[in-house]
């Protein structure tokens, strides 16, 4: 998927542990909000987050660690940080966040996917939408043809939008990234991020080797994009020949 695709990072793959047991060779983060979690184990990092190392307070409730606090509850803190204007927004979009239970799950390992020594639950895979793009067309191959849906109130990007929904829903979800994570990461701003359930894995990686046998490699040749111009460019020779 790497080397097809050139991805600029490795995919991350995702465990959700039951238990507080120490994994060999990850290291427990603290003060870490989950994007960031994302982001160290993209850049390599064998990592762990828990209840007590996780700080983003939204992310915190999406994954069962601690109740929502009262400001984000209410409202008040999305319009505090100047992304609704009206309390009763932000509390419809908690109040429809999708979460775990509390207590579902007691930690979180995170790790790029080429190192894995454990199996994944689940993938996220943060880059350029055109890379994205070819992931989903061969999720949606191995899905028979069924048109992809995606789910999000652009906000809470990768902890729900691209972690929480696939795990819950057993699918793949997308998201073009939020105030959160843009803030808190080097996602860059032509970048996006998507998660799967990782059972999805071997079927996508065995049609983007299909893909790369032909379209992906003419879809970015821009072939017709050439002989567009090219016809433009004769267009205009023509009109100054005439002149």
């Amino acid at each position: 998927m790497k080397s097809i695709l050139g991805l600029s990072t490795s995919p991350d793959g995702v465990r959700f542990l039951t238990t507080k047991d120490a994994v060999e060779g990850a290291k427990m983060l603290d003060r870490h909000r989950y994007c960031q979690t994302l982001m160290r184990a993209r850049h390599g990092q064998d990592v762990l987050l828990d209840a007590g190392g996780i700080s983003c307070p939204a992310a915190a409730r999406a994954f069962g660690f601690r109740p929502l606090p009262e400001p984000l509850r209410t409202g008040k803190g999305l319009v505090g940080f100047g992304i609704v204007s009206e309390e009763k927004v932000a509390e419809e979009m908690f109040e429809k966040m999708p979460h775990l239970e509390m207590g579902a799950i007691q930690q979180i390992h995170l790790y790029p996917l080429e190192k894995a020594e454990h199996l994944p639950d689940l993938v996220v895979v943060e880059d350029e939408v055109e890379k994205l793009m070819w992931i989903i067309l061969a999720y949606l191959h191995a899905q028979k043809g069924e048109r992809v849906q995606s789910s999000t109130a652009v906000l809470q990007a990768t902890c729900v939008d691209s972690t929480v929904i696939p795990y819950l829903e057993n699918r793949l979800n997308f998201s073009f990234g939020c105030y959160g994570c843009r803030d808190a990461t080097d996602m860059g701003p032509g970048e996006a991020v998507m998660g799967f359930s990782a059972s999805y894995l071997p079927d996508i990686v065995e049609h983007l080797e299909f893909l790369n046998k032909k379209a992906l490699p003419h879809s970015r040749g821009k072939h017709a994009f050439a002989a567009l111009k090219k016809e433009h460019e004769g267009e205009q020779a023509c009109t100054c020949s005439s002149l």
